[in-house]
């Protein structure tokens, strides 16, 4: 099963549309996963379109019409992969322990927020993912998305992917 994972598209207050890189890996995706802050309907509505399935959850910037259609926490089976997203997960400092204490029955959490990218695995909890942000880079060298699969139950060839390099 081959997944992506995104966070943070801000559509259209960051950029007018996905890059190009981050629709071709959605058309080659079994799953997208997207953990907030989508800003516009239209890009709920346009990523649904082209997904073979979609995850997603609301963000802090994402207003009501959105909250109206998506969740605060998304959970799903991905063929024996326990998943489940959130945008905010807090500051940095402790995130492994509140994750794991928040989420102990997940196998992978996936959240957004900060558009910093983030790899770590909680101690006797989840491994934590965060895609950064496709659109808006803030203070990271390159606007970034993630890619993933799923074997038997587990994650594997997760590999950040930078855009305009």
């Amino acid at each position: 099963m081959r997944l992506v994972i995104t966070s943070d598209t801000h559509l259209p207050a960051r950029a007018r549309d996905l890059p190009a890189p981050l629709w071709a890996a959605v058309d080659a995706a079994d799953v997208v996963v997207h953990a907030g802050d989508w800003v516009s309907v239209d890009a709920l509505d346009t990523l649904r379109s082209r997904a073979a399935r979609l995850i997603g959850v609301y963000g802090n910037n994402d207003g009501p019409a959105l909250r109206a259609r998506l969740p605060e926490v998304a959970r799903a089976d991905l063929g024996g992969l326990r998943l489940a997203v959130v945008h905010e997960t807090g500051p940095a400092a402790g995130r492994e322990a509140r994750c794991a204490a928040r989420f102990p029955d997940v196998d992978v959490l996936v959240f957004g927020h900060s558009h910093i990218p983030w790899d770590t695995v909680a101690p006797g909890g989840p491994r934590l993912l965060n895609p950064g942000s496709p659109t808006d880079r803030r203070r990271q060298p390159y606007a970034t998305f993630l890619t993933a699969t799923v074997r038997s139950g587990l994650l594997g060839d997760v590999q950040l992917h930078r855009i305009g390099q």
